[in-house]
């Protein structure tokens, strides 16, 4: 009978493996923006988050807490949104295509707080 629990047991250790992984892998991501990183050491409140889609385009509003300074963030979407294909406009706001990125940083004791507001862009 062991012989018979134990392939069962590697098998759903496997499986958990595999979704674990999954699950940390898809947390280096804001939720409703599938390419836009979230830097090391943060992570999204899900409590935060707020998507409408309109006919214009979509809305979509998230905040980032964890170790670090806006400066460390601020470095770290200089080097990602290019990549991303996001343009620097200054202060804080990136546009890319019809959508316009604004990023509000702000130092909460040891932690970073990162406000994402997407929109879409003036016409």
């Amino acid at each position: 009978m062991l012989l018979r629990t134990k392939p069962f047991a590697v098998a759903i250790w496997c499986i958990l493996a595999v979704f674990a992984g999954g699950a940390v892998a898809d947390s280096g991501y804001l939720a409703d923006v599938d390419d836009l990183p979230l830097p090391p050491g943060l992570s999204e409140d899900d409590s935060a988050r707020v998507v409408f889609d309109k006919p214009e385009g979509r809305i979509v509003e998230a905040q980032a807490t964890g170790s670090g300074t806006p400066a460390g963030v601020e470095d770290f979407y200089a080097g990602a949104l290019p990549a991303l294909g996001w343009q620097a406009r200054g202060n804080g706001a990136w546009s890319r295509g019809d959508e316009v990125l604004q990023l509000t940083l702000s130092q909460d004791g040891p932690q970073v707080v990162v406000r994402y507001l997407i929109t879409p862009a003036a016409r």
